[in-house]
């Protein structure tokens, strides 16, 4: 547990993100109309004459358990990155490692961009030990709005297919064995992407949240991980050019941002409850008071029939649930090749002795918590129609939901048999490739195709998410999470400090807010304490800010899951943004009146204008910056802060959260 500290100034950096560390700074590159950032080593948003080419580029190298590393970039042994930049042209060299106490590679990039739009970016990488990795090379990234438009192919033997980015989220590879990719940015413009150094695929990173398509190194069809042999040489470019007329696109400014209320619409908001992971059981117990005011609908309870976790915790689960009035919905985690009625038959005697009462129940084996290749064998039992089986005689009378606990991805790869169950369910995890800032809040793009996607397997069949938040429930594709000491912004962690700042609110409401368009039935969020939690409790790991605290606190995104909890089956009302990446919005009806929630995705202060509310009568309240010490002190914040609304012009600040009533 964290030992208390004198109570200081909150830094900036706690407040937005929960941790001390900074994100790493990005400097912007221009020739002519080609313009690209410059970020830790890699190379995001390249755009030409106004328009997006390529959502990024990077040389990255990943373990064992698909963990990424971060470079320590360097020059001459100094933490400095310089950069040579011209009139029409700039250039970039550095040097990085990626070393860990185990195993240690260093690579020299060369990076120059021309004002024709050509941009190449060259690596060599040579192992100071033997490497143990499942990826290290370049990854190209298409920015997900190609949805369904063309893309000319050249693969490596030469042949050349004409072929489109797919529509609905791709379950595996949509394009192998890549040399070069071209595509139209604009009507006339094809930018045309060469890949050299080693045999690259496509994957659709929409599977796993991203929003891009990614070309990668190393076929996932070979063996993984392998070995980097101690002083090998490793070469490898990525080369763009451009080719036709651009025609020049409008720039949007942050001042140009237009937030409209518009007309009533037929969906409601989706019923909002939160996660009870049996190891946070007896917290949420002991914060019960706090839990209650978050006004959750109903709590996902988990019992593990492997090991036998959650069976202890029954009679907090109902416990917590009577206190807070809240439904339970039961997950339950099969052995593979168990019966499966006999593995369920005593977790539902012990339910039953506990006295828990439960809204529904969703069964999965423990193979599928696992990722699997398309077409991979999987153990052959308990099969879907085994668990739906034993679950139904189990549980008579109680919903069934089915699909997967671990990701879409895994859903996608393993389609749910949605007539077997009264609805179909799965999470996502925000941080499996990347773990920045901008790539996270990236994430809620891609939502819209997640749910899409969902819908084309299973129809009208109710639809629920979660619990999801930012960090990672569990690992699909390693041995386990990774531990996250030094509160840093880590892949595939199960401890993301940004839970704890406004970021963690802004990304709420910004998740929730794409569910209900998409006219999910229910969305769950995180968990009532602990990394994944709403509320505070002291930790093993550092907590800046509230490891101060003496007495009970709640994070920033406490008043955004209570606010929303309030909205529940309420009828929706339409809320346009102009610029949907920088803003979330969402709106409902009280009767007579609406009430709208903001929320800044950006780590920059935005101005808006509010179109389509009456002149006057409106309150305004703000979970920011300024609100942050007195929003983790009092349950009831979001009340307490409300003031008139004065026109309809608003700034919001970093990750800042509105609600407008």
């Amino acid at each position: 547990m964290a030992t208390k500290k004198p109570h200081t100034e909150v830094s900036r950096a706690v407040k937005l993100c929960g941790t001390e560390e900074m994100h790493a700074p990005s400097q912007r590159l221009t020739a002519g109309p080609l313009t690209v950032e410059l970020e830790n080593g890699q190379l995001r948003y390249v755009t030409f004459a106004g328009t997006e080419v390529l959502r990024g580029i990077a040389f990255l190298v990943r373990d064992e358990n698909w963990g990424t590393y971060t470079p320590k970039i360097h020059e001459l042994k100094i933490n400095k990155l310089a950069v040579d930049e011209g009139g029409g042209s700039f250039t970039v060299t550095y040097r990085a490692l990626c070393a860990d106490a185990r195993q240690r590679l260093d690579y020299q990039a060369r990076i120059s961009g021309s004002d024709d739009g050509s941009l190449a970016f060259e690596v060599v990488a040579v192992p100071q030990t033997d490497v143990v990795t499942n990826r290290t090379g370049f990854v190209v990234l298409h920015p997900a709005n190609l949805a369904g438009r063309t893309v000319r192919v050249t693969h490596i033997d030469g042949r050349k297919v004409t072929t489109r980015f797919p529509e609905h989220i791709s379950p595996a590879q949509p394009i192998f064995d890549i040399s070069a990719l071209a595509h139209e940015v604009s009507p006339g413009l094809w930018a045309t992407c060469r890949m050299e150094g080693d045999t690259f695929e496509m994957e659709d990173q929409r599977n796993w949240g991203d929003a891009s398509y990614k070309t990668y190194v190393r076929p996932l069809a070979l063996p993984w991980g392998y070995t980097l042999a101690k002083g090998s040489r490793h070469e490898q470019a990525v080369r763009l050019s451009l080719s036709g007329r651009a025609m020049g696109a409008a720039q949007e400014k942050a001042s140009d941002i237009t937030v409209t209320l518009g007309h009533d619409l037929a969906a409601k908001m989706p019923e909002i409850g939160i996660g009870l992971p049996a190891e946070e059981a007896a917290h949420a117990l002991a914060a019960i008071d706090r839990l209650r005011r978050l006004g959750p609908r109903f709590l996902v309870c988990n019992i593990d029939a492997r090991d036998g976790s959650g069976v202890a915790e029954l009679d907090s689960y109902r416990r917590i649930a009577e206190a807070a009035s809240a439904a339970v919905v039961m997950e339950i985690i099969l052995p593979d090749q168990k019966d499966a009625a006999r593995a369920l038959t005593p977790i539902a005697a012990a339910i039953a002795r506990a006295g828990l009462q439960l809204a529904a129940v969703v069964v999965s084996s423990a193979a599928d918590l696992k990722s699997w290749q398309p077409g991979a064998k999987r153990p052959e039992r308990p099969t879907v129609e085994e668990i739906c089986d034993a679950a139904r005689a189990a549980f008579s009378g109680i919903r069934l939901g089915g699909g997967m606990l671990s990701y879409f991805t895994e859903l996608n790869r393993k389609r749910p048999k949605s007539e077997l169950v009264d609805y179909v369910t799965h999470t996502t995890c925000s941080i499996v490739h990347a773990a920045d800032d901008r790539s996270v809040m990236e994430t809620l793009e891609t939502l819209p195709a997640i749910i899409a996607s969902t819908r084309a397997m299973i129809g009208g069949k109710p639809y629920r998410i979660g619990p999801n938040a930012i960090a990672s429930r569990h690992n699909p594709y390693g041995k386990d999470t990774l531990d996250n000491p030094a509160n840093a912004r880590v892949c595939l962690t199960d401890k993301d400090p940004r839970q704890r700042g406004l970021f963690g609110a802004a990304f709420t409401l910004g998740y929730v807010a794409a569910c209900a368009r998409g006219g999910l039935e229910a969305v769950t969020m995180g968990a009532a304490t602990g990394p994944f939690g709403f509320i505070h409790r002291p930790a093993d790991h550092a907590q800046p800010h509230f490891d101060a605290i003496d007495g009970p606190a709640v994070y920033p995104a406490f008043h955004i899951m209570a606010g929303l909890a309030r909205g529940c089956g309420r009828p929706l009302v339409e809320a346009r943004v102009s610029q949907g990446s920088r803003v979330a919005a969402l709106a409902w009806r009280e009767g007579d009146r609406r009430v709208l929630w903001l929320a800044n995705l950006t780590a920059e202060p935005l101005a808006l204008r509010i179109a389509g509310l009456p002149k006057r009568g409106h309150r305004l309240s703000l979970i920011d910056s300024a609100a942050f010490k007195l929003a983790t002190r009092e349950p009831d914040a979001l009340d307490s802060l409300a003031r008139p609304l004065a026109g309809e012009e608003l700034t919001l600040d970093a990750y800042a959260v509105a609600r407008i009533d």
